[in-house]
């Protein structure tokens, strides 16, 4: 019987069947039952009236009689009614309860219980009740051989012809007894049994019509159908498509199987899907290059990635400190430990061996993994392998070790500035030295103390855009003037953006340098002494001639016209004018000045560079061309050092040219000099050509080293181009040279204009 309703819990068809049938069942017997009883109900209501019409029928027939006290003819009607099929016993009784007719003669005469069934219903009360209705006056009683017996007793009233002088009861009693007729109910019985055998058929019938029916109904609507969809349900349970199901109704059913097929065909794709994306996942979970573990409360493993199973290979249900650190127990301070505590993420930084024993760091981050009720059941620790990046920062801190050591050691100044404010940051050990500010006192000031006050302005938009600051001034701690070399470059300190500013002391070069200068002055004067003394000797022939001429005059004491005195005496002066001139001109050539740019005509100086040698060059037979172009524009140079660099180039012609025309064989060409001055864009060219001997290929390239020269041993320093070289280079310029064996040479030097081309000029 359990298995019997297990079988039945277990089947929703069974249930079905079940809960109909037993409907249908309760339904169809309760209606059943309400058919009986109302049938039943009928046919005793039935006989119940055709009981008491036989026993009014009794009474309507004896009542003739009993008026005339006919006692015979009572007995004979009672006993003819009495053989009736049908009817058991009719007895009259009086108001005593005495049986006075009777088809039944062994009951005459006979006296009844007044407490009797038959009695009682009248005689419950005192007075007894004279009116009683039908259903009380009937009642059913099993017979001696079990049948059921109906009786009905009927009151028979006193009336007015039963008072008079024939009869001896009185007027005033309304009963004078009692009717009581009794039936068998055997074919009332039959006739009931009979229709609730017709009825229990019917209805078996019905019902197994009925539930064929519904089986066969259900079997082809629900049944069937249920079962497909449980197939299409169970391939899409194990991941297949619900497609195709065999149903063709236009139903709810119809539209249920629809459904369950856009759902099969919708959960197919997101399933496919979600595999590719698990599959995804677990690849990326496995082949991720950082270490990725999930360990329970407990410290155990669940599961790991392919990178920590090589690199610690773990036992199975081992633990993350026995597998990471070969410990026996957590490690203090565990990450996996708080977040179980905390339910969020931690940090740490680890550090171990793995299972080739090669010392390793690792950066570790750990995660919550919670099921659906929000309950932390695992833990994800994530653990990147930071090895090498320790080692490039060990190697960084000795490397900045290093360089901290070579910054604070550096034999020139170095300072670190804000990028900004110029402020010092920083310097090394040598800015004391240099000066003589200590530390303490110089961090935090601005870079710009160190300059001159009239150069601050300028030098504070140059340090942030130039990164080669020459011959700048800069002032100690004593007040003292230097000049330095700055190398501005931009950098990184402490996460902001900074200058580094290094500064090289030149002042002692410098000073070598010029003296040097002076030396290649003095040797210039030197070279210049024959054309000094040629271009005096013009000025003074004049004034000489003109000084005897007016002596003559006055020894003789002859007329000298007042016009002709004063022409000669114009000459004498501007030939004194012209020797002045030429004197200066050496005197300042001579001088010993500090290097200054400003703008300056080279034009200019190349034409008065030109003039100490004209004379000289004539009478070598030198021919010279110059060609200034017109409205040159100013450069920026120093104009002392500008005409030295002129003149040596002049002399170096001169001397190629003499050199050419001195060999034995004489050369083809004439003897010149080409001088001009013209624009190339933001910068002025000078342009010295001769046609001398020219510079061989092979010594091109040196001939503005220091102390190197072409020329025959005590005719040249070798200096003369070095320091042209580096004057035409603090002015911002550059000179080439490009030369012709046996042809000639010609130097060109590129000056920039004191003003861009366009906005005007100086």
């Amino acid at each position: 019987m359990s298995r019997l309703w297990d079988a039945i819990q277990g089947s929703l068809i069974s249930k079905l069947f079940v809960a109909a049938g037993t409907s249908l069942v309760v339904c169809i017997s309760a209606l059943s039952y309400l058919a009986i009883s109302h049938q039943e109900d009928v046919l005793m209501d039935y006989v119940v009236s055709e009981a008491d019409r036989l026993g009014n029928t009794i009474k309507l027939g004896t009542r003739y009689a009993m008026m005339l006290n006919a006692r015979e003819d009572l007995n004979q009607i009672i006993s003819n009614v009495g053989k009736q099929e049908g009817i058991l016993a009719i007895r009259i009784y009086n108001k005593e309860g005495q049986i006075k007719f009777s088809n039944i003669v062994r009951e005459v005469d006979t006296v009844t219980d007044i407490k009797s069934q038959a009695c009682y219903v009248c005689h419950r009360s005192t007075p007894p009740v004279s009116d009683v209705p039908l259903d009380e006056r009937m009642r059913i009683f099993d017979g001696p051989n079990g049948q059921r017996n109906l009786g009905i007793i009927s009151p028979i009233y006193n009336e007015p012809g039963c008072s008079g002088g024939c009869h001896f009861h009185p007027e005033g009693k309304k009963i004078l007894g009692a009717i009581d007729v009794v039936l068998s109910l055997e074919a009332a019985d039959r006739e009931i049994n009979s229709s609730k055998t017709r009825i229990i058929g019917f209805t078996a019938i019905g019902l197994l019509a009925l539930g064929l029916s519904i089986f066969l109904f259900m079997m082809r609507f629900v049944i069937r159908p249920i079962r497909r969809l449980i197939r299409g349900a169970k391939r899409i349970a194990e991941g297949g498509q619900c497609a195709g199901i065999d149903i063709s109704q236009r139903d709810e059913m119809g539209t249920l199987v629809q459904a369950i097929e856009r759902m099969g065909k919708s959960i197919s794709e997101k399933q496919i899907e979600l595999n590719r994306q698990r599959d995804e996942y677990q690849s990326l979970f496995s082949q991720v290059p950082c270490i990725i573990t999930v360990q329970d409360k407990n410290f155990r493993l669940l599961r790991y990635n392919q990178e920590f199973r090589e690199k610690f290979r773990p036992r199975p249900g081992d633990f993350c400190y026995h597998a990471y650190k070969g410990r026996s127990e957590k490690c203090p301070n565990c990450p996996v430990e708080l977040t179980f505590k905390t339910g969020k993420s931690h940090c740490s930084e680890e550090t171990g061996f793995d299972a080739d024993g090669t010392m390793r760091h690792w950066l570790v981050t750990t995660a919550p993994i919670t099921n659906s009720e929000g309950e932390i059941i695992s833990a994800m620790e994530m653990c990147l392998d930071i090895t090498k990046r320790k080692q490039l920062e060990e190697e960084l801190e000795k490397s900045e070790h290093k360089y901290q050591a070579i910054f604070r050691n550096i034999p020139n100044p170095v300072f670190v500035l804000d990028a900004e404010s110029l402020r010092i940051l920083d310097c090394n050990e040598s800015v004391p030295m240099v000066y003589g500010f200590e530390p303490f006192e110089i961090l935090g000031r601005s870079f710009l103390d160190l300059y001159p006050e009239e150069d601050r302005d300028r030098f504070e938009k140059r340090l942030a855009h130039s990164d080669l600051h020459d011959r700048v001034v800069h002032l100690t701690k004593d007040g003292r003037r230097l000049f330095v070399t700055v190398r501005v470059s931009p950098s990184e300190f402490s996460g902001q953006k900074v200058l580094l500013v290094t500064t090289s002391d030149i002042t002692k070069r410098l000073e070598t340098e010029q003296q040097l200068i002076q030396a290649s002055k003095m040797a210039t004067l030197g070279e210049m002494a024959t054309g000094m003394a040629h271009e005096l000797n013009q000025p003074l022939s004049v004034i000489k001639t003109a000084a005897s001429f007016i002596v003559r005059k006055i020894t003789r004491q002859e007329h000298l016209a007042p016009e002709i005195l004063a022409e000669m005496a114009k000459e004498i002066d501007a030939h004194v004018d012209r020797a002045s001139r030429i004197i200066n001109h050496l005197r300042e050539f001579g001088r010993k000045p500090e290097m200054k740019l400003e703008p300056v005509d080279a034009g200019a100086i190349l034409t008065r560079s030109l003039d100490i040698f004209s004379q000289q060059l004539k009478l070598r037979e030198i021919e010279v061309s110059l060609n200034v172009a017109p409205d040159l524009p100013m450069v920026l140079a120093d104009a002392g050092r500008l005409e030295q660099v002129f003149i040596n180039m002049l002399i170096n012609a001169r001397d190629a040219i003499e050199e050419k025309w001195a060999a034995t064989e004489k050369p083809v060409g004439v003897k010149r000099i080409h001088l001009s001055a013209s624009v190339n864009g933001q910068y002025v060219a000078v342009v010295i050509a001769d046609t001398g001997c020219g510079i061989p290929s092979g010594v091109l390239e040196k001939i503005f080293q220091p102390f190197f020269t072409t020329k025959k041993v005590g005719k040249g320093t070798g200096l003369g181009l070095s320091i042209s070289y580096g004057i035409v280079k603090d002015c911002g310029g550059d000179i080439r040279a490009y030369s012709t064996p046996g042809e000639g040479t010609r130097f060109v030097i590129t000056l920039p204009t004191a003003q861009p081309i366009g906005e005007g000029r100086t």
